[in-house]
């Protein structure tokens, strides 16, 4: 091993080669902080040729690589394992943007960019990057792209998959694979970008992507209505979709538990209505007209969906200030609720015209695995992703609840199966959910994916124990 870390200190320089635990621990443990794991060392490329070096090394020397980019997933696949062979490789030095290119609406950037400083560098050109999450500020592009992140755009814009042209991949034998030409039509074989986008680092090292850019709107309008049920609030999409269209950007459903925690962990934080309801849920229209014209649409849309019945009430952003009010109800879900304490996260996907039936189905059978526990139901309706977390009953210990989180998981994923549904919309496998996995997915799935696997990384070195 030292012979390795020698070579990998000529390689990308010895300040760059992380060994000491001070310096490491900062890689090794999970975002949500319950598992950490060992290295022999965090490696850190400044630039593709670096990657390509590290990559060629852990091939000569069997030294399994997990990559890591931001390091804000949640289902342990940027972490290495505690067994400490492996070598963390970072990519947040890779982080330049090497071309912006208006006229073909497409920039080309390294896979360690943070996805915030992605979004500020298309709006200088007068572009829109419409990926957008809770951990924009600190997540990267590579990560995105190696795990397809969703957010709360794909709606109208799809996945990161759907936001990708190009890649340029470092393969298992330490080979450049580059794609990055920015065309929307190339049809000369098997599609390689799409094996590498969501394979979450274990077929190869995504290093830079061309993305897609689109013309900044001329408004966005957010609004935010009470309805009483998730059936209600399927008949409001059906309604927002007919009048807007591809303009609809945003439709997102909030229990009223939900953001009963946000104003208890942020006290700054108000509902703007008189009274509590059910459940909520926050559209955003994106208009390339004016703002006017905007508001219109979506004051039409409101003032058909109250004659309907179908909602209770509701309130128009009236200015850029509120409208983040709004958003900042929905972010903080997911903070508020590690605040409230220790949680069971299902990242779920099902049809989005079954959603209401299975929150009604799946909560009466959550209920009978864990009485009195607190249901935390919130995500994107539009595109059928829910996060359907479960916390514990008042009085119970975060701790002791844990315990139940393969009961319960499996009550949620079987329920999810029989509804023609995914255990991971948005977040991955990584090695939270890899035996899982196998109880959902058809045999001849996954011997395909063990196919492609042992053909590209045969020495099961890029990111092992993930996936599959």
């Amino acid at each position: 091993m030292n012979e390795f870390l020698q070579a990998c200190r000529a390689a990308i320089g010895a300040a760059h080669v992380l060994t000491e635990p001070a310096d490491t621990a900062g890689y090794l443990t999970d975002q949500r902080g319950r598992y950490t794991g060992r290295a022999v060392a965090v490696l850190r490329p400044a630039d593709t040729a670096e990657t390509a070096a590290i990559v060629r090394l852990c091939a000569q020397y069997r030294v399994p690589l997990v990559p890591q980019g931001g390091n804000t997933g949640l289902v342990l696949g940027s972490v290495p394992d505690q067994g400490g062979t492996a070598a963390v490789l970072s990519l947040r030095r890779l982080n330049r943007i090497r071309a912006v290119d208006p006229v073909n609406n497409t920039m080309t950037v390294e896979a360690g960019c943070v996805l915030q400083t992605v979004q500020q560098e298309a709006a200088a050109a007068a572009r829109l990057f419409p990926l957008s999450l809770a951990a924009e500020g600190s997540c990267t592009i590579g990560g995105n792209l190696s795990t397809n992140a969703g957010g709360t755009g794909v709606l109208r814009y799809g996945n990161t998959r759907e936001l990708c042209l190009g890649l340029e991949v470092v393969t298992a034998q330490g080979e450049v694979m580059s794609s990055l030409k920015g065309l929307r039509k190339d049809n000369t074989g098997y599609d390689l970008r799409d094996l590498f986008i969501g394979a979450e680092g274990t077929l190869g090292v995504i290093t830079a992507a061309v993305l897609k850019l689109f013309p900044q709107p001329r408004a966005q309008v957010t609004a935010l209505a009470a309805l009483k049920t998730p059936a209600q609030a399927l008949r409001l999409l059906n309604l927002a979709q007919s009048r807007c269209g591809p303009a609809l950007t945003g439709f997102e459903l909030m229990s009223d538990f939900c953001l009963q925690l946000v104003a208890k962990h942020f006290t700054d934080q108000r509902l703007p209505f008189a009274q509590r309801h059910a459940q909520y849920v926050l559209l955003e229209l994106s208009d390339s007209e004016s703002e006017e014209h905007a508001r219109g649409i979506f004051e039409d849309v409101i003032g058909n969906a109250l004659e309907q019945g179908i909602i209770d009430d509701a309130v128009i952003a009236s200015s850029i200030a509120q409208s983040k009010s709004l958003w900042q109800l929905r972010e903080n879900i997911s903070m508020a609720q590690a605040h409230e304490g220790k949680n069971i996260k299902h990242d779920i996907s099902v049809p989005i015209s079954r959603i209401a039936e299975f929150i009604e189905v799946t909560d009466q059978l959550v209920q009978q695995a864990s009485p009195a526990c607190r249901m935390v139901t919130f995500g994107h309706l539009g595109d059928g992703n829910l996060h359907y977390n479960v916390s514990p009953p008042e009085g119970v210990a975060d701790t002791e609840f844990i315990r139940q989180q393969h009961a319960i998981n499996l009550v949620v994923h079987d329920s999810v199966d029989r509804f023609g549904g995914s255990i991971s919309a948005e977040h991955g496998l990584g090695a939270l959910k890899r035996e899982e996995i196998t109880r959902y997915k058809s045999p001849v799935e996954l011997a395909l994916m063990r196919t492609i696997k042992q053909a590209l990384d045969p020495h099961n070195l890029m990111n092992p124990g993930k996936v599959i």
